[in-house]
């Protein structure tokens, strides 16, 4: 096979790339690092032109590509976005709406990062596939690059799939290869990725990040989500030895751990040697460490999620951020001044597949109090969903200190989280709790 011919048969602009793009049809969208810029671009302007109704767009994790064009509060009329994880995107849309419903022009679809490829592939009869992939190589393979997750799997389950190239995406490792013959049309376009920085650590963050190294020793294997608390906890991890990594989403501050050489995967039992993702956000140089490394190895989110093969590793360890924690442990994760804030995600994967795991544990973290201290993330009950059950919460830590939930009736529960509240709200925690 001429690698080369093919794919030149199959380049194409943006424009003609989604020209049999038509009315009453479900896209899916390469969510973060993969957005596609220029053909989101184009179907925004095809969207306005032909006067298309009814698109409906399938995605987690919008970023400022979507937003500035297919999410656009003008077209929301004809584009239903049918999303499984708010970003701030759509909490700007939710607010602009006047129509008084509940989630504005979104459609949110509560659900499982582990549970997403299953529903491209079972539930839903995709129309097009559009995401951004790494350049081809010499053997006619794309990777793609920082966003596996649902991605790889709704590429080939869509009845017309249409890559856009950027020479910016990073190459990577594992279950992430593509072949030109898999593809309907290509689009290059060279532009920067997305970038993410992680910002400063408050007081109280770094309190809790303590807290947290504390309970990682050698040899752990580590699942830390994105911000300013794990990156803290990361920055203290410097000094450990045989790390290991096999998280959702692949961090800088988890490949500066890789770069020092705490991690080295050797004590894990799945993937030794490499650390396991399924997708990735960072800066230019994350992007730069993360191309062509043979120790790094993404995979679908489907594999990397599922609680069973997290706990086939020893010593997991999940740290997770929260809103709220009830008197019983269980936590709202996703629900915030009565709107959906964000969605479930992966927390409650990895707080099963940690607590699952020989020698694991399951950390929900969070901060006291809220709205600069007016307000107490403890609570008598949750004001939204529940996204981690009382009965799968293990170990929580506030700045004041943390509790193992494990085996503690529910009165024992509420006075330990009540000596984790902030001291001013202690008293009347306690009065609900009589």
């Amino acid at each position: 096979m001429d690698h080369d011919a093919l794919y030149r048969s199959k380049l194409v602009s943006a424009d003609t790339a989604i020209a049999s793009i038509a009315s009453n049809m479900d896209i899916a969208m390469g969510m973060a690092v993969a957005e596609p810029p220029a053909l989101l671009a184009a179907l925004a302007r095809r969207v306005e032109a032909a006067g298309l109704a009814d698109l409906r767009l399938w995605y987690f994790h919008s970023l400022e590509a979507a937003g500035s064009t297919l999410l656009r509060q003008d077209l929301l009329d004809r584009v239903r976005p049918h999303c499984m994880f708010l970003s701030g995107i759509e909490r700007a849309l939710i607010r602009g709406d006047r129509s008084g419903r509940d989630y504005g022009p979104i459609e949110f679809v509560p659900i499982a990062f582990s549970e997403s490829p299953a529903l491209f592939s079972d539930r839903i009869d995709l129309d097009v596939c559009i995401t951004t992939v790494s350049p081809m190589d010499r053997h006619g393979w794309f990777t793609f690059g920082a966003s596996n997750d649902y991605t790889s799997t709704a590429a080939r389950r869509a009845g017309r799939l249409i890559v856009e190239v950027n020479p910016a995406m990073p190459r990577v490792f594992g279950d992430s290869l593509l072949h030109v013959s898999e593809v309907d049309a290509i689009v290059e376009n060279a532009c920067p990725l997305p970038e993410v920085s992680c910002g400063e650590a408050s007081a109280e963050e770094q309190a809790i990040a303590a807290i947290i190294a504390g309970m990682i020793g050698d040899g752990a294997c580590l699942q830390m989500g994105i911000g300013t608390l794990p990156a803290a906890v990361c920055a203290l991890l410097r000094d450990r030895r045989d790390l290991g990594i096999h998280t959702e989403l692949l961090t800088p501050p988890l490949a500066e751990l890789i770069r020092c050489g705490a991690v080295t995967n050797k004590a894990k039992q799945t993937y030794r040697g490499r650390s396991v993702f399924t997708f990735a956000m960072g800066d230019r140089a994350f992007y730069d460490f993360i191309d062509d490394n043979p120790a790094l190895h993404a995979l679908p989110v489907d594999l990397v999620n599922d609680p069973r093969h997290i706990a086939k590793n020893d010593n997991v360890v999940s740290v997770n951020g929260t809103l709220q924690v009830d008197l019983s442990g269980a936590c709202n994760s996703e629900h915030l001044m009565g709107r959906q804030y964000s969605g479930s995600g992966g927390q409650l994967d990895f707080v099963r597949g940690a607590r699952a795991s020989r020698g694991g544990k399951s950390i929900i973290a969070c901060q006291s109090t809220a709205r600069d201290g007016t307000v107490s993330r403890i609570v008598p009950a949750l004001d939204g969903p529940v996204t981690t059950p009382r009965n799968d919460t293990q170990i929580v830590v506030t700045e004041y200190g943390w509790a193992d939930l494990t085996g503690l009736s529910l009165k024992e529960r509420a006075e330990a989280l009540i000596g984790l509240a902030h001291p001013k709200f202690r008293e009347q925690l306690r009065g609900t709790n009589a």
